[in-house]
């Protein structure tokens, strides 16, 4: 049988034109870790870790950017943050995305799911899931975005169908998107509004991207859900002054916050966080003199910012 010879380069082998997807590639330097002494591989684990954080710092800029962006969609108080993968990128979205609730008090109903295999493919792997194009754009349609919604969508190789193909269709809806990725020039990076590249290179264990990738995609993730939160007044002197008082634990740290910003004992600090139901935010006014309502009206006008609020009756506080 005749077939046409493909193109080579030097070595022999097929000459394939796009770019090498280095999160697939194997290192020389790894090549015998199966007969290292556990240690050894061990102290080369940790290290590619050092390395997968390394390169998140080199995208800060981008992370900062796409932070910025993204809370000037959402502080109209309707817009929604959406969290699109799959495989292990995708369980890092969805972890992220629930802490937010705990954390900064982020409803349930301004958050979105799109992972590839739906809930059951955070315990278990879905096969073929991640190149079912077709199930993300419906499910993106399906949520009716708008152009105050935000979508991050998570892939290591960037070039995952299922992501690239939710981060598309809500471009196309005016939803603003950003990518993360640990490949340059890939679909994804090309298809976000902010593209955000983490590049990792080879992984110690070859394409296993729950390692560099991984590490690097939560780091990066946790920064820039934590820089938007931050931008939409959720955080006051590195205080998480909207999180849910779920548990004792919780509500003696909320006490702790209320004392420290207001400059009152524990005792009045507690009674002042009972007053306001738990409202950090609303106690801290209240531990001052404010009564309820007072504060709730003074946080209302100054657009939930605690700093502007405590300003306003005690200008020094600025």
């Amino acid at each position: 049988m005749c077939r046409t010879a493909a193109n080579k380069d030097n070595s022999g082998r097929e000459n394939d034109r796009r770019p090498r997807i280095s999160t697939e590639l194997i290192s020389p330097r790894y090549a015998a870790l199966d007969l290292w002494p556990t240690q050894d591989a061990v102290q080369a684990m940790l290290e590619a870790q050092l390395a997968a954080a390394a390169a998140v710092q080199a995208a800060g800029a981008a992370i900062a950017a796409a932070a910025n962006a993204a809370a000037e969609r959402l502080k109209d108080g309707t817009g929604r943050l959406v969290y699109v993968g799959a495989g292990t990128s995708g369980r890092l979205a969805v972890l992220d995305g629930v802490e937010l609730g705990p954390t900064f008090n982020w409803g349930d109903d301004r958050l979105v799911y799109a992972l590839a295999g739906g809930e059951q493919a955070l315990l278990t792997g879905v096969e073929g899931a991640e190149d079912d194009a077709g199930a993300a754009e419906e499910l993106i349609r399906d949520k009716k975005l708008t152009r105050s919604d935000v979508v991050i969508g998570v892939a290591a190789s960037g070039r995952t169908p299922y992501t690239v193909a939710a981060v598309r269709t809500a471009a196309a809806a005016g939803a603003l998107t950003v990518g993360i990725a640990s490949n340059p020039e890939t679909p994804l990076l090309e298809a976000a509004a902010h593209p955000i590249l983490i590049d990792t290179g080879p992984e110690v264990v070859a394409g296993s991207t729950r390692m560099k990738a991984g590490t690097a995609q939560k780091i990066a993730l946790n920064t820039f859900s934590t820089a938007v939160m931050l931008r939409l007044r959720r955080v006051h002197d590195g205080l998480m002054v909207d999180m849910r008082l779920s548990n004792r634990k919780l509500r003696n740290r909320a006490a702790a916050m209320v004392a420290r910003i207001s400059g009152t004992d524990l005792e009045t600090a507690a009674a002042a966080l009972a007053r306001a139901d738990g409202n950090i935010k609303q106690a801290s006014l209240i531990a001052q003199g404010a009564d309820p309502d007072e504060a709730a009206t003074l946080l209302k006008s100054c657009g939930d910012n605690l700093r502007a609020a405590l300003a306003s009756r005690d200008p020094r506080r600025l």
